[in-house]
């Protein structure tokens, strides 16, 4: 009798202590409900029930009960006759008999789910409901995105009604951009094959170009004709290009924020990459061409600028891949900030800052493809433009390397590129 006494006490306290750790619906046990305008009645102890549970109609707390007495390895005796009426004030009182009842009425213990089970149906609950209720951006969110939009309308002329007054790309009437759609390759004008071997000879030891000459031969050779006729051009637009991408970070709050020093770091690296995000927003996927507002670029004008195939072809790549994502103007400036705040930049010094203000950008960016999006390759997006930023990484470094060997051939590459692409910091 005392140990059934004690038994009785310390089931009360560890009752009282976690009561009800099963209470919550969802938890994985078998259910049903029934609503058909009456109340129902726990058939355990009578209070309000919840559905069945375990193959009986009982309420939450009868439910845990059950559960928990099922687990427990311990003996249960009641302290009294074996005869105690379980109702929803006394139901504490005696284990044994609340059990009894329990099983009495039809509650099988088979259908108890293993903790691992239970656990498993609630992560699908939680997924479920996470899947059902609308994404939505935070006020922070929509402040960041709108303060991203200011700085590129600001900055960037999407009418591009400045390029007309840069020196003219010197095009001959056999290299004019080719409009022939073409979505499967890339569209490449025909270039005459003189002007073409002119364009890419700096890359061939054999070429006479590399052949020893003095000084003054060479200095004399750069006057008598351009190798790169479209650089004079590339020059005036990459420049107004650099100080339009030094506006757009300088008006962001987060940027502004970094010591000088970091923000010198962001800009040397980003800026390539900027540009080229920018550029996309004008590319055609359908001719390969770019249309700028009253002018128009194809890759032979960059290769009349000097620019080789082994950054153009990836470079195509890149355009065609970004482009068919259809991106919308939102998602372009965020892709631009996140490139812009990359803390792996070689002379940063505020990692940490740095990498939280891009993880606060890209998580702006999934949040917001998630919540304006609706197509079904939806959760594919946000990898995708991911995958690109990591692309110009590689395109980046091949880039520097080309303008460096352009500026020895034909030294017309303007100060604040060459400024950009230095590597002190």
């Amino acid at each position: 009798m005392q140990r059934c006494i004690l038994q009785l006490r310390m089931s009360k306290e560890m009752e009282e202590l976690s009561p009800l750790v099963d209470s919550g619906h969802g938890d994985g046990s078998e259910e049903e409900t029934e609503d058909d305008g009456e109340p129902k009645i726990c058939q355990v102890c009578g209070d309000k029930s919840t559905g069945y549970h375990f193959n009986a109609m009982t309420c939450e707390g009868c439910k845990g009960f059950f559960r928990r007495a099922m687990k427990r390895p311990a003996q249960l005796c009641c302290p009294f006759q074996n005869t105690c009426v379980i109702t929803k004030t006394n139901r504490r009182q005696c284990q044994s008999c609340r059990l009894q009842k329990c099983l009495s009425i039809g509650m099988k213990r088979e259908l108890i789910m293993s903790d691992e089970a239970v656990e498993k149906r609630r992560m699908q609950i939680r997924r479920k409901k996470m899947q059902e209720e609308p994404v939505t951006l935070s006020p922070q969110q929509e402040a960041v995105i709108q303060e991203l939009l200011t700085a590129h309308q600001k900055t960037f002329d999407m009418t591009c009604a400045h390029f007309i007054q840069f020196r003219p790309l010197d095009r001959d009437q056999k290299s004019k951009c080719s409009r022939e759609p073409n979505s499967n390759r890339f569209t490449y004008a025909t270039m005459h094959e003189d002007a073409m071997q002119q364009t890419i000879s700096f890359v061939s030891p054999s070429f006479p170009y590399f052949s020893i000459q003095s000084p003054e031969s060479k200095e004399k050779n750069r006057h008598k004709r351009a190798i790169f006729t479209s650089l004079p051009h590339f020059t005036d637009l990459t420049t107004y290009m650099i100080k339009n991408v030094i506006n757009f970070a300088k008006t962001l709050t987060m940027f502004r924020a970094l010591i000088i020093d970091d923000q010198i770091s962001l800009l040397k690296g980003a800026t390539f990459e900027i540009i080229l995000i920018h550029f996309n927003m004008f590319f055609n996927e359908v001719t390969g061409i770019w249309e700028c507002g009253p002018l128009q670029y194809c890759l032979d004008d960059a290769m009349r600028a000097g620019f080789q195939r082994h950054l153009l072809d990836p470079m195509m790549n890149f355009h065609y891949t970004l482009r068919k994502l259809h991106l919308s103007e939102e998602e372009y400036v965020l892709m631009q900030a996140i490139s812009l705040f990359s803390p792996d930049r070689p002379g940063v010094k505020q990692h940490s800052v740095i990498d939280r203000n891009q993880e606060t950008l890209a998580l702006t960016l999934k949040t917001y493809i998630e919540a304006k999006r609706t197509e079904p390759e939806t959760h594919l997006l946000f990898p995708k433009i991911m995958a690109c930023l990591t692309e110009m990484r590689s395109m980046n470094e091949e880039y520097t390397k080309q303008v460096l060997k352009i500026q020895d051939i034909q030294p017309e590459v303007s100060p604040l590129l060459l400024e950009i692409i230095s590597k002190d910091s």
